[in-house]
């Protein structure tokens, strides 16, 4: 009877340990990648992903569909690996393999639906939900029109095609994405949706024509109940893309089936766009998303912050409502720029968060003149422009003039010697001496204080 050699033995047992090790470090990473993404996110993307194996420093994973590998592997994958080498530092790599689950009928046919939509059309982003938009004036016509066409099993006389439009950052895309959503979703969801970039309809069009499979191409997007194309402003000046796209168009529309558009400007602003097409995308209802009230950026944080569920003071909100008004992906990522500073120790203040987002203010700034500083103090002040310049040192004309100083370090790239000289050929040591008088005043002076951020309304 032959002996079991010992050291076989405890490689053996090792090698069991080590993928009981794995597996208890692979549940305490999902559970991290549900708290950190959101439960919505978690169950959508990365519940499915199966721990397989682990071997010389590499990880197997698995899930049920090349679709999810590849989101997964483009959004995710870095997390993953830098969670799991926070539980063992030898692990270098993670490879996912596709692996089909034995699941019901129904999943199957989930998993069939996401296939042919992902090869046709391109993902949906899940945190794009009607119930994650935040509405304010700016934005009500194009969401009431949004839900009307998300909700309707045909389309409403006179919305199709809904036409949304406005400038980069402002929601439209968010409004797509929530639209194929809501009619995915849907207790009775039949309705084929696809959604794709105006980009990725052109490069599909081309390999269609490249590969002689132009019929195909044709029939895959005229068997479609609701197309969405995002961003159609990029067919501009491509003249056979465009000719495609009207006879896509003019194909559903006659099948009544719906269309839903979006670009950064109106049908008729459509520079490099076929009037026949122009005409036919302004046909239905055209909605616009203007640029975003204080009162709805502030909203948007107050959002965002509640499913972050963390806690950033209200004057913090406040400050970056009032200053970065350019977008709301800016906007959004500003606040996670400031968020991400206390899990270095520092407190979130007003005075934290202008020196962690100092170049992105300064991007947002209007690009204010010295003159047009000198212009509105001297107003204010009811005092002539030519006192800025002059060297008369009375009380009533020093103290405005050092304001405006002040605003010109604050509001402006201007160094301080060119400060100086815009203020009579003064020394970049005055303007020192302007800047220090005036903050010294804000900080001991709550009336003054108070005197200053009225005035630097007049800047924004």
């Amino acid at each position: 009877m032959s002996s079991i050699n010992p050291k076989v033995s405890a490689m053996f047992f090792d090698q069991i340990v080590t993928v009981m090790d794995h597996n208890i470090a692979w549940e305490k990473i999902q559970n991290l990648l549900c708290n950190l993404y959101g439960e919505a996110t978690y169950n959508c993307w990365l519940s499915s992903l199966r721990f397989v194996s682990s071997k010389n420093g590499e990880v197997l994973l698995s899930v049920p569909t090349r679709f999810i590998k590849e989101w997964v592997t483009v959004h995710y994958m870095e997390k993953i690996l830098s969670l799991w080498q926070n539980e063992d530092k030898s692990i270098h790599s993670i490879d996912i393999q596709v692996t089909e689950e034995k699941n019901s009928s129904s999943d199957a046919i989930t998993r069939n639906r996401e296939e042919s939509n992902h090869n046709l059309g391109s993902p949906l982003d899940p945190r794009f939900t009607f119930d994650n938009f935040v509405v304010g004036k700016p934005n009500e016509l194009a969401f009431t029109a949004a839900k009307r066409v998300a909700e309707s099993i045909d389309p409403i006389p006179g919305s199709n095609p809904l036409f949304l439009y406005g400038g980069v950052g402002l929601g439209k895309t968010h409004l797509m994405h929530a639209i194929a959503w809501h009619i995915v979703n849907a207790p009775s969801a039949k309705r084929k949706v696809v959604y794709l970039s105006a980009e990725k309809f052109m490069y599909q069009y081309i390999t269609a024509l490249r590969s002689k499979d132009i019929m195909l191409f044709k029939e895959q997007f005229r068997s479609v109940d609701v197309l969405m194309v995002d961003d159609v402003q990029f067919i501009s000046g491509k003249d056979s893309t465009q000719e495609e796209f009207f006879h896509t168009f003019n194909a559903l529309i006659d099948q009544n089936k719906q269309l839903v558009i979006s670009a950064d400007r109106s049908p008729s602003d459509l520079d490099g766009v076929e009037e026949r097409i122009k005409s036919r995308l302004g046909w239905g209802l055209v909605a616009d998303i203007n640029k975003t009230t204080f009162e709805l950026r502030l909203g948007i944080l107050q959002a965002k912050v509640e499913q972050m569920n963390m806690y950033v003071p209200k004057d913090v909100l406040e400050f970056l409502a009032g200053n970065i008004e350019s977008n709301i992906r800016e906007l959004e990522g500003a606040l996670n720029k400031v968020a991400h500073t206390s899990l270095i120790g520092r407190s979130m203040t007003v005075e934290s968060a202008s020196e962690t987002l100092a170049d992105l203010l300064r991007s947002n700034h209007k690009s204010i003149t010295i003159a047009e500083i000198q212009k509105k103090i001297a107003e204010f002040f009811n005092i002539k422009v030519a006192d800025m310049h002059s060297n008369r040192r009375l009380r009533g004309l020093v103290r405005p003039r050092q304001i405006a100083m002040y605003f010109a370090k604050k509001f402006t790239q201007k160094s301080l010697p060119d400060i100086g000289r815009s203020f009579g050929g003064r020394d970049h040591a005055t303007v020192i001496h302007a800047v220090k008088q005036i903050e010294n005043f804000i900080k001991t002076d709550s009336s003054f204080a108070d005197e200053i951020d009225q005035l630097k309304k007049m800047f924004k």
